[in-house]
């Protein structure tokens, strides 16, 4: 590599740094410009609407110099990947220094062509939005894992799966607490126009269903005819594995693996199941719909999934150690439980300048105020038909660069889109869909969503170059599957809407 490379590639470290001057700088400007937005509201009592005012604070200020030093500390602490990852990266540790993902890996698809391995680890991580933020925390290790053990650069899974990760957030068909927060805003704007508006939680089935195979197939084909071919030489050929038929040690061992982890899921599955005798006690049975009890904020499933996560991974390792005898003693799994932790270090050093990057956007208040701005349009343009929901599907999507959070963005654009769209014919339903589809594009182009610094941390990690992957770098390899996104995206929705094509049960395109 050449020196005017070197020079370009800069650390994702001191990227994250220089962003949060740049970030300092342009609060103090913008807000010296008094630049502000009115965001509107809808009063659930009355349906009438309320204004606040968004404006951007000043962090290059003593009030904002305090903040930084006061809560850079407790804003890493709490940082949301955090804990998250260092748990789960216990009990992967287990399975991996155990042998239990390499012969798992082995075994699953020794006999898969690569393309289908692709396509089931994209499927995978479209669809474990039902895991909410955890779904990056488990998919991005497991992804570099299938692909090392599948003899293929751990850096291709990592990509597609984050592809897969961030585009599968908008589309999945799986109802989550997400889409019930989505809902209940959509519901909630809509009746300001009709005041029995009712909304199902699977109107969006259908078309859910093909985005979701179109996401999958599309992500599998840029990464099998893009991606793939930038990492084609990057792996020693010394860490290549041979083919091989598992011992009956291996095998053992997986039988072992598999049956300890079976009973534990019926136990959980058994709790989280409410109405049978004893049965229920991981829910929060003060909820009505299913989805709220599973995965609301007083929920015991929710709020301890991580360790459930964690404990179904260990038993994985443990009693795959245990029949192959890779794990002899507790020593030995000791050992394995901090091995996914050795040279963390670094990691954790970026994770520190990423925490304080994302906590100084967020207290600038940038990101809601350009929202705002966006959602602004809706008032001030006539648009109907196709030209209205292609200008929604343009504003979600911009708004997710600076404004990942899905419930914040939607509570923003919301209270105006809607009524402009049922008083143009169109259904809440619809219009929640495509902003969802909108947003699905982008969110894997934004340094500013939390667990984009999991991925860059993950693909530094299996870095086989010396120099590191930069985070411009991170966010170009997704840029192919954005613009794809966009075009699938939009042609799924404008054909839906022109064949009239039922939404899923209960829903549709028109009033």
């Amino acid at each position: 590599m050449n020196k005017a490379k070197d020079k370009m590639n800069l650390h994702p470290v001191m990227t994250f740094l220089i962003l949060t001057g740049v970030v300092m700088i342009l609060s103090g400007v913008l807000n010296l410009l008094e630049l502000q937005q009115v965001v509107y509201k809808v009063n659930p009592t009355t349906l009438e609407y309320s204004t606040e005012i968004a404006s951007v604070t000043n962090v290059f200020s003593l009030t904002g110099l305090k903040y930084i030093f006061s809560s850079t500390v407790s804003n890493f602490v709490n940082f949301a990947p955090l804990s998250s990852l260092i748990i789960i990266l216990i009990g992967f540790g287990v399975m991996e220094k155990s042998g239990f993902l390499k012969t798992a890996v082995t075994f699953l698809t020794k006999k898969m062509k690569k393309n289908t391995v692709t396509f089931i680890l994209v499927f995978l991580s479209v669809i474990a939005s039902l895991m909410g933020d955890l779904s990056y925390i488990v998919m991005l290790p497991l992804s570099a894992a299938i692909f090392k053990y599948g003899k293929r650069n751990p850096c291709i899974g990592l990509i597609a799966a984050f592809a897969g990760l961030t585009c599968g957030e908008g589309v999945s068909f799986i109802f989550t607490s997400v889409d019930s927060s989505l809902l209940s805003t959509s519901l909630l704007s809509a009746r300001v126009i009709d005041v029995g508006y009712r909304m199902a939680s699977i109107s969006g089935i259908f078309i859910m269903a093909v985005a979701v195979l179109l996401l999958s197939l599309i992500i599998t084909w840029i990464t099998e005819n893009v991606i793939a071919k930038k990492f084609s030489n990057t792996i020693d050929k010394e860490e290549e594995m041979e083919d091989k038929i598992l011992t009956r040690k291996e095998l053992r061992g997986l039988i072992f693996a598999v049956f300890a982890a079976s009973i534990y899921l019926l136990i959980i599955l058994y709790n989280i199941i409410p109405g049978l005798p004893f049965s229920g006690n991981l829910l929060d049975n003060s909820q009505i719909l299913y989805i709220d009890k599973l995965f609301s904020y007083n929920s015991f499933f929710s709020n301890g999934f991580v360790f459930v996560v964690t404990i179904f991974f260990l038993i994985l390792g443990l009693f795959y150690g245990l029949g192959a005898r890779s794990i002899k003693n507790n020593k030995d799994f000791v050992d394995a439980l901090g091995y996914s932790l050795d040279g963390i270090g670094k990691t954790l050093v970026l994770i520190l300048a990423a925490s304080l990057f994302v906590s100084v956007f967020k207290y600038s208040n940038i990101g809601t105020v350009f929202a705002a701005y966006l959602a602004s349009v809706f008032r001030l343009v006539n648009f109907e038909g196709l030209p209205l929901i292609i200008l929604l599907f343009i504003v979600s999507a911009l708004a997710t660069l600076l404004l990942p959070t899905s419930i914040t963005k939607w509570s923003i654009i919301a209270p105006i889109a809607i009524p402009v769209f049922m008083n143009a014919g169109i259904t809440p339903e619809f219009a929640q869909i495509i902003f969802r589809f909108g947003e699905s594009t982008t969110m894997g182009l934004t340094p500013i969503l939390a667990y984009f610094v999991i991925y860059l941390a993950f693909l530094n990690k299996n870095n086989q170059d010396e120099q590191p992957i930069s985070l411009f770098q991170a966010i170009k390899y997704q840029v192919p599957y954005a613009c794809l996104s966009v075009i699938v995206f939009l042609i799924l929705i404008v054909l839906w809407y022109i064949m009239g094509l039922p939404l899923g049960i209960n829903g549709s395109t028109v009033l």
